[in-house]
Parts: structure tokens; C-alpha cells; sequence
């Protein structure tokens, strides 16, 4: 039997409109939405679909609408798989909760009211504005590095957030530090540089007072037995278990993103084929440029699903 692995992806993903046609056609994934709309008191399905932008942008609602959307989506595709099950699951950063409901670690309310908990942290770690984020393409992990050591002052720091793919990592930090790299980008060698439409420092040592209070969220919350290995964000040579997610899941606040190391442990498992379950596919091109053989498949609409649970179903 073929080896197949779920990712789901982070902040950054989400855009007014998502999941419409899937909202519009499926009561199982209105339900979720709806659900989570009691669980948090917000409207997260007319956010989604009516934004508007700004609004949606915000952690406060970001982190919420991409989780529901990840989890609604994952509902219905678990329903149109049949026997076909994943051999293992991933998620990048804010993904990784998807992932954990996906291996049944984690029910709906257990997640959506811990990702309430972890949005919060974030959006009132810092002041509005005082934080930002930016990909980088053209360097390696070590020029990037340097880059930030340069671009760092006294109380504005740098950090490496998401160690993405070769020659493609975002920087994390105060939001002077950021443009300078961008301001220096061409000097630099930079081949492109993006700003994110993220609005707090993610993975950053700036968020280190709301990994703490965190922790005492994550201390509330009750995990299960994984039903297939879940990668770690913080540790890829670590897999989630109700004895060490919470400290996997704190650290992921303030640590890097290890994503190239982990679709190299996923590879390493015997995964030939990954399905991104996902807003807009995101991480499918970053695992293309770490393994050229992994076979991409992809759930983000109507047409999409019925398509990756076909290719499943036949092989």
C-alpha cells in the first residue's frame, strides 16, 4: 500500500472567500464553523467569507479561521476516503494543531479553544505594529543568519522563524529590524524579500513572555493517544504524545519552524505521496523543492477534494 502523509499549513494561508464553495455545498462543514462560533463567541465562517481583509488578518481571527477551515475540510475528506488512511501528519506551525485533530489527539473543542487561548497570546504579546515577518529567497540558513546578526540592534531583534526549504526561510521580529533586511536586500544578495500578512512576531524570542502564559493554557488542555505519528514543528526528530505536546507546543511559540527537516523525516517514513489539506496550497511547492519525487495532492475547494480522494481511492 502507498504511504501518504496530511499537511496542513499555517498563518499566511488564509484569504476572504476561503472555503465558499465548500460552506456552500457540505451541512458537515457549515457544522464546524458553527461549533467554533460557540466555542469562541466570533462569527468565524463571515469573517472567512466576507472578511473583510484587515479583519481576517488580524491573529486574533486569522489563527481561528485557518484551524476551522483545516478541520471542517479534514471532516469531509475523511468522509470521502474510504479505508485509505494517512501514515503519518504534519502541520506548519498554527498547522500542527490541525495535524493533532487529525490523529485524534486533539477533539474540536479541545482545539479550537486551545488555538482561541494561542491566538490571544500572540495578538497581545506586543503593541500593533512593533512586529513583523518576511521570506526570504536566494540565501542558505547561514546567510540569512548573518543577515539578521546585521540587521539586529539593542531591543530590536531578528530571528530565523521558519526554516522552510533550501534557500526560502522567513525572518521573524521587531518590525525596524525587518525593514532594514529589506532595505539591504539587494546589497545582501537577496533574491526576493516578502513581507507577511502576519501581525505579531511569530517564532520569535519577542513572543517569549506569551509562550510562558501559554503554557499555562496548554496545562488546561487534554491530549490523546496519536492514531498516527504527529512530527513536531520544534523537534522533527520528536513525535507528538499526550506526555510531551505541551512542551513541544510551547516551545514552537518562540523556536523555528523546522519544516525542511520535517518533510525529510516524513520522506524517511516511506511517504511517497503527501495531500495538503489547506485555505490555498502553500506548502506543497516548499516540499517540491526539498523532494522533487514526492507525489502533491491538494484539498482546499469542492473540485480539489473530489480529485485527491479520487487519485487516493484508485492507487
Amino acid at each position: 500500500m502507498e504511504k501518504w502523509a496530511l499537511v496542513f499549513p499555517g498563518q499566511g494561508s488564509q484569504y476572504v472567500g476561503m472555503g465558499a464553495d465548500l460552506y456552500g455545498e457540505f451541512k458537515a462543514f457549515r457544522e464546524v464553523f458553527s461549533r467554533a462560533q460557540d466555542i469562541t463567541g466570533i462569527d468565524i465562517a463571515k469573517i472567512c467569507l466576507e472578511g473583510p481583509k484587515d479583519v481576517l488578518d488580524q491573529t486574533i481571527h486569522t489563527q481561528l479561521a485557518v484551524l476551522t477551515f483545516e478541520l471542517a475540510a479534514y471532516d469531509i475528506f475523511k468522509g470521502h476516503i474510504g479505508d485509505a488512511a494517512p501514515t503519518v501528519a504534519a502541520g506548519h506551525s498554527l498547522g500542527e494543531y490541525s495535524a493533532l485533530y487529525a490523529a485524534g489527539s486533539l477533539g474540536p473543542e479541545e482545539a479550537i479553544t486551545i488555538v482561541q487561548a494561542r491566538a490571544k497570546r500572540h495578538q497581545e504579546a506586543l503593541p500593533p505594529g512593533a512586529g513583523a515577518m518576511a521570506a526570504i529567497l536566494g540565501l542558505d540558513y547561514e546567510a540569512v543568519a548573518k543577515v539578521c546578526t546585521t540587521c539586529s540592534l539593542p531591543g530590536e531583534p531578528l530571528d530565523l522563524a521558519n526554516l522552510n526549504a533550501p534557500n526560502q526561510i522567513v525572518i521573524s521580529g521587531n518590525a525596524q529590524a525587518v525593514q532594514r533586511v529589506g532595505e539591504m536586500a539587494r546589497e545582501a544578495g537577496i533574491k526576493i524579500f516578502v513581507p507577511l500578512p502576519i501581525s505579531v512576531p511569530c517564532h520569535s524570542r519577542l513572543l517569549s513572555e506569551a509562550a510562558a502564559l501559554f503554557g499555562e493554557d496548554l496545562a488546561k488542555t487534554d491530549f490523546n493517544p496519536c492514531l498516527i505519528p504527529v512530527v513536531s514543528n520544534y523537534d522533527p526528530c520528536r513525535l507528538h504524545s499526550p506526555d510531551c505536546s505541551r512542551e513541544l507546543l510551547r516551545r514552537q511559540i518562540v523556536s523555528p519552524v523546522r519544516w525542511q527537516e520535517t518533510v525529510e523525516r516524513i520522506t524517511a517514513m516511506g511517504v511517497t505521496t503527501v495531500v495538503e489539506i489547506g485555505p490555498r496550497r502553500v506548502l506543497s511547492s516548499l516540499i517540491k523543492n526539498i523532494n522533487r519525487q514526492m507525489r502533491l495532492l491538494y484539498v482546499g475547494d469542492g473540485e480539489s477534494l473530489l480529485k485527491t480522494a479520487a487519485s487516493l481511492q484508485c492507487r
